[in-house]
């Protein structure tokens, strides 16, 4: 992968560290702060699932960084672009039925270092 592919994969893991941080440790203290649109008695009942949540955003970027130690070029591109294709499908679906942002913090980012990866081949 192009140093333009690294640096979007590279935020892209760091968007979905900081989502881990958030969902699994913050969620009844700074997540109502991200979320305003939802109720404040909403997040003491979630804390379960939110940091059920958490943990999944932990494994894209996961994928995402482990990508970055792949010697092989292609396999390391292969692995970015099967994470970063999992982090825009879950960014629409969360644009879809939970708030527009996300298609905007997740699902572009993650296009963008596909396009960025592929054609900086």
């Amino acid at each position: 992968m192009n140093i333009a592919a690294q640096i979007v994969v590279g935020l892209v893991a760091f968007i979905h560290l900081y989502i881990l941080w958030l969902e699994m440790f913050a969620w009844t203290t700074r997540a109502p702060k991200v979320f305003k649109g939802y109720p404040a008695e909403y997040f003491p009942k979630t804390v379960t699932l939110a940091a059920n949540q958490g943990l999944y955003n932990g494994f894209l970027a996961a994928g995402l960084i482990w990508s970055f130690f792949i010697s092989d070029p292609i396999w390391s591109a292969n692995v970015a672009y099967f994470f970063l294709g999992c982090v825009a499908v879950a960014g629409l679906y969360g644009a879809a039925t939970a708030q527009k942002k996300i298609l905007f913090v997740q699902t572009i980012p993650a296009i963008v270092g596909i396009l960025f990866a592929y054609f900086g081949r």
